[in-house]
């Protein structure tokens, strides 16, 4: 897998692809990357010929869940929906991506560790809107 250059002092946690029948070949690509003491986001690119970024700071994730498939679940990938306080887009769908219950995990983890390093609450968050 191509790895994108965040830049200096970016650490990249965790990137996937997108799979299409259980293979990594598709043109989307899924990353939580860190700047520590900075910043911690997710990352959507997708295209090949023509790229769209979408990057979304972790403290205004709202919720998160996951969905495994019948058919997914015998490929080992799964889908995860991230619910996020921002105006462009309130709802990402991170599609067939492997481990998503580990991916999951990790999201929630460095959301909560995001929100605590901004002291950032969810009441704060939804009286914003």
């Amino acid at each position: 897998m191509a790895k994108r250059n965040f830049g200096k002092g970016v650490n990249v946690l965790w990137s996937d692809k997108k799979h299409i029948w259980g293979l990594p070949i598709s043109f989307t690509t899924y990353s939580l990357v860190e700047k520590p003491g900075n910043w911690l986001k997710l990352v959507v690119e997708t295209g090949f010929v023509s790229t769209h970024i979408e990057e979304f700071h972790l403290y205004k994730v709202d919720d998160v869940s996951v969905y495994e498939s019948f058919v997914n679940k015998m490929l080992g990938v799964g889908n995860i929906d991230v619910y996020v306080h921002d105006s462009t887009c309130e709802k990402l769908r991170i599609c067939r991506v492997k481990r998503p219950y580990k991916v999951y995990d990790m999201i929630n983890s460095l959301v909560e560790q995001d929100k605590r390093n901004r002291r950032v609450s969810h009441s704060e968050f939804n009286s914003q809107r």
